[in-house]
């Protein structure tokens, strides 16, 4: 009995010991990825997970095993290659790639669809469950079939959307519309038919004779948001079989040029780095945003790199309210934060005026806005010489700090690299 028990016991200390001797830890966790293998890792993949760290950052060592752990359970989950990666990249060792993919704090973890970087980067809750739960919702098809074209009638009229009719499913047409939904499901709706004739197509689309498509044709059709837009639906003219051209396509569709500000965007919104020109609103004031869309699309579309123009429920956003000195009772307003401090424009009906709004983001290029707060309004006599001198006698006001700066990035849960966050 002792002699048998001894060799089980070696036998199982031996294993123990080889499994020491050839256990790497790169087999499990996260894959590393460098500039040698990561656009490979894109391209070869449906969806690729990735957590951007500093090994010398705090935040960054608290993440590393619960995204190991995540990682082998996704793994597990979808074992099918060129489904699902999640990787990690040492932002020291691989200096290019945290320049290419501008990570401004450790650690940052950016999801990548098709290749593509999603607009949005993960900032939900940081456990393992989370995680999982992150990569199998996007996986899920974000695309809602219809079996009637009456169903289209019942659709929300404050989404925008983009409708696909396809012959079948297997047709190469629609994996080319799922994985630009994949992409875009944040910004859009999308919702897909099979099987309708043409003529019954035609039919809903407006006006039928400029819409003709011949038989077996497929039809993609984006529709704006019908309740605060004046915009109307539009076709596809372009090879739908080409990922690249119906993507940019879609892109500039569902992405508006006007955004609404959340709570849960705002933190995005803010690492854009750019001024908030902003429609505060009642929650069910729809015209004033059509009106408010409508100036910014007709007069100031071309200042779209330098601003970023947002409605914002006045409601939820009661603090900044407060800063300006107003309440729900003086909605609608309008406002811009520059992320030093917030600017009032001073009549709403005013935004009507042709070149009137527009003045008032020139007005903030130009200082004057901050000018004017600390030393009232400019008059043609006055002169930068005189304000110097000191012979205009004007009383320094205090402009009220931005309130948006602070739903930037936290300091409590990142290692930030620009000192201006």
């Amino acid at each position: 009995m002792i002699p048998n028990l001894t060799s089980r016991r070696l036998l199982i200390l031996l294993h123990i010991w080889l499994s020491y001797l050839f256990y790497n830890p790169a087999d499990s966790g996260a894959v590393q990825l460098s500039a040698s293998n990561i656009d490979s890792t894109l391209a070869s993949n449906e969806l690729v997970f990735i957590n951007f760290y500093a090994d010398w950052c705090r935040f960054s060592n608290m993440l590393a095993p619960v995204f190991d752990e995540a990682a082998d359970k996704v793994t597990v989950e979808f074992p099918t290659p060129g489904r699902v990666v999640m990787g990690k990249v040492d932002c020291d060792k691989e200096g290019t790639l945290a320049s290419r993919f501008h990570i401004t704090k450790y650690p940052t973890l950016k999801l990548f669809q098709n290749g593509q970087p999603a607009k949005r980067e993960y900032r939900g809750q940081r456990s393992v469950d989370a995680f999982v739960s992150f990569v199998k919702k996007q996986l899920e098809d974000p695309t809602k079939e219809f079996s009637s074209l009456k169903d289209l009638e019942n659709l929300d009229e404050k989404k925008r959307m983009l409708i696909g009719y396809f012959d079948r499913r297997d047709n190469p047409d629609f994996n080319t519309f799922r994985r630009v939904a994949t992409n875009l499901k944040d910004d859009c709706q999308f919702h897909v038919g099979f099987g309708f004739s043409h003529d019954a197509i035609n039919s809903v689309i407006k006006p039928a004779s400029e819409q003709m498509h011949p038989p077996g044709q497929s039809i993609v059709v984006f529709r704006p948001d019908k309740a605060t837009s004046n915009e109307h639906d539009e076709t596809f003219m372009g090879d739908i079989r080409s990922y690249d051209e119906l993507n940019i396509w879609a892109a500039e569709k569902c992405v508006p040029l006007v955004r609404e500000i959340t709570f849960e965007n705002a933190e995005e919104l803010t690492e854009e780095g750019l001024p908030f020109l902003i429609l505060f609103h009642k929650a069910d004031d729809t015209e004033s945003i059509k009106k408010y869309k409508d100036v910014i699309n007709k007069e100031l579309i071309g200042e779209k790199h330098s601003v970023n123009f947002l409605t914002a429920d006045g409601g939820r956003f009661s603090h900044p309210l407060h800063h300006l000195g107003m309440s729900q009772s003086d909605l609608p307003l309008i406002a811009i934060d520059s992320f030093r401090h917030m600017y009032l424009f001073p009549k709403f009906e005013d935004m009507e005026i042709p070149g009137k709004l527009r003045q008032f983001l020139l007005d903030l290029y130009s200082g004057k806005l901050h000018r004017e707060f600390h030393y009232g309004p400019d008059t043609p006599a006055e002169n930068t010489v005189e304000l110097i001198a000191g012979s205009v006698d004007k009383k320094p006001t205090s402009p009220p700090e931005s309130s948006f700066k602070k739903l930037a990035p936290s300091k409590n849960r990142y290692t930030l690299l620009r000192d201006e966050l």
